[in-house]
């Protein structure tokens, strides 16, 4: 029997970071999640999903409108229950509550009172990484998605981006989360990855709270 990993890793950040290739990296990572033997589910969420739309690029858990608030706020209560419910499961999270105080402040000058989730997510075990660039490496970041996304428009202005890095990175600071904020301007996934698996052993994140034993890994 080899001691069971459990990390729960919500990765934010703005545009641009790496979020999703890690995110994707580390749902499969031997370090994170255990060797793999053979394919099985695990989960990877995000709250970029558009699901309050029935088109590409529409509203959702971040960007949702001043009549969807109590949907997306209770959507955020579903995911904490179904987390509590869960505790011994991994879960690897591209983008969640902070990208949403971001969107709200600067969209609908809203600011959301996430306490309330953080309290739920600090028992179960959750880390934050905050992932950033150098300003002057969004440029040659940009020109790179531009080869494959699907809606180059929407990147036309780098201002926001880098604004939303600023305001992502001063609530990081208030989050009751363990924070890692992660400079991914060499765009080297791979190591960006390690990096995480470093932080996540040294505090104990890649490990249900309260100790290390509970079974074997999948």
């Amino acid at each position: 029997m080899s001691e069971k990993l459990t990390p729960k890793i919500i990765l934010e950040g703005t545009r641009l970071t790496h979020k999703t290739d890690i995110a994707f990296v580390l749902n499969e990572h031997p370090r994170i999640v255990g060797p793999r033997r053979y394919a099985y589910h695990s989960p990877l969420i995000s709250a970029e999903w558009c699901a309050f739309t029935p088109y590409p690029w529409g509203r959702g858990l971040i960007n949702f409108d001043a009549d969807e608030e109590a949907r997306a706020l209770e959507t955020y209560a579903t995911w904490a229950r179904l987390f509590e419910l869960m505790p011994y499961y991994s879960w690897i999270v591209d983008r969640f509550h902070l990208s949403t105080r971001a969107c709200q402040r600067t969209e609908r000058g809203v600011d959301y009172d996430f306490g309330w989730l953080e309290e739920r997510l600090v028992p179960l075990g959750f880390h934050m990484v905050l992932c950033v660039r150098r300003r002057e490496t969004f440029e040659a970041a940009r020109a790179k998605r531009l080869e494959v996304s699907g809606k180059p428009s929407q990147y036309d202005d780098l201002r926001p981006f880098i604004e939303e890095q600023e305001l992502l990175r001063s609530l990081a600071r208030d989050s009751r989360l363990p924070v890692l904020e992660l400079d991914v301007s060499d765009d080297d996934v791979a190591g960006a990855c390690g990096r995480i698996a470093d932080w996540m052993t040294e505090t104990g994140g890649l490990w249900a709270p309260g100790g290390r034993d509970g079974g074997a890994a999948s």
